[in-house]
């Protein structure tokens, strides 16, 4: 069998897709999947190795030709189904390019497009699961698979070394890694919030703080440097490759919602998540001893929509003067870092009894 995922992007709803890599595999050990993915985030795939083939779509220069591209290179392989994990018009057109026998897309209520069902040959129905990534998972019924395991298959022992991490830590007591930015406006706290945490993991913990960022966040980061009394240092540039051996080198990661938290997730890393204007229960971290400090209850944005009937995960445009993600304060997440450091920290004396 040969069988086509299509999730373009972006990184972290890429991460929430890859338990289907691992449950195909174990459903179909001898089918040969394929992955079509945004040229953005392919580079995440090559840690990935139970993927046979990444299709890449090239979406910077001429957007014709990448399209064009995408389409050659889906035939070359006659795949029999094309599971469309995105649900938007766009992956949905992917998904048919690709010429597969069967088209699969998740029902209607749960398309963020609902006109891609007409781009569908057949749909599946995840149920009533909240979190992003069991809902992923539902697509499967449709291949008769009805595997809830959540593994992220990541060769994080094929990453790269990242100078930074290993001058400022020692390997014992890794730094705190800090990432300010987030896509949406209405996800990202303020940098000086971010700075008050870093001080306090310095005094109180005796950590060092390494402050990540991406291509247009160096000045978000810079100010949370700049407010953290010295407490954080700035990351080297990096690319996704090297970000995740980044996320993988600290003790713990302390970000909103956004695709380097889920990356970390997906390593291993302890994370505190900051949530305003999404729902943990649909986008959080999954490890028990992870922590969440979340507004998104308060949200009023949120409310005004479920009021209206509407099944509510997420609000990105906020109508309030005040976005709710500013209603998470610095001693909330001060609490949540000690908490989630402490727990670390018993970890480790209980795995040193028993070595």
């Amino acid at each position: 069998m040969r069988i086509l995922i299509v999730r373009l992007g972006a990184l972290g709803d890429v991460v929430h897709a890859i338990p289907v890599v691992a449950a195909l595999g174990r459903g179909f050990p001898d089918a040969f999947v394929d992955w079509a993915i945004d040229e953005r985030y392919a580079p995440l795939l090559d840690l990935v190795p139970s993927l046979d083939r990444r299709v890449v779509l090239r979406t910077r220069g001429r957007p014709a030709a990448g399209w064009g591209a995408l389409r050659r290179e889906l035939r070359e392989v006659r795949y029999d189904v094309a599971l469309d994990v995105q649900g938007l018009g766009k992956s949905a057109l992917v998904a048919r390019l690709s010429g597969a026998r069967r088209v699969v897309g998740f029902s209607t209520p749960f398309l963020r497009e609902p006109w891609a069902r007409w781009l569908h040959t057949e749909s599946a129905d995840p149920g009533r699961r909240r979190h992003v990534v069991d809902r992923n998972l539902g697509i499967l019924g449709a291949l008769g698979l009805a595997d809830r395991d959540w593994s992220f298959p990541i060769r994080a022992d094929a990453l790269p070394a990242v100078d930074v991490p290993r001058r400022c830590l020692d390997p014992l007591r890794g730094c705190v890694l800090i990432n300010p930015n987030a896509a949406w406006s209405t996800k990202r706290w303020p940098p000086e919030r971010y700075g008050a945490v870093a001080a306090h993991v310095a005094r109180a913990h005796g950590r060092p703080c390494v402050v990540i960022w991406g291509p247009g966040d160096e000045a978000r980061a810079a100010a949370v440097v700049a407010a953290s009394a010295g407490a954080a240092r700035l990351a080297p540039p990096t690319d996704l490759v090297e970000l995740a051996a980044l996320l993988r080198a600290g003790a713990l990661l302390v970000s909103g919602d956004t695709g380097p938290l889920h990356l970390a997730a997906a390593l291993g890393t302890p994370v505190v998540g900051l949530y305003g204007p999404s729902d943990p229960a649909r986008n959080g971290p999954w490890s028990p001893d992870d922590e969440v400090v979340s507004s998104f209850p308060d949200c009023a944005c949120a409310a005004r929509r479920a009021g209206a009937g509407r099944e509510v995960h997420m609000v990105r445009r906020c109508r309030e003067r005040t976005g709710c993600i500013d209603g998470v304060s610095v001693a909330q997440v001060c609490a949540a870092v000690d908490r989630r450091l402490r727990c670390i920290e018993r970890s480790r004396e209980v795995a040193s009894r028993h070595a």
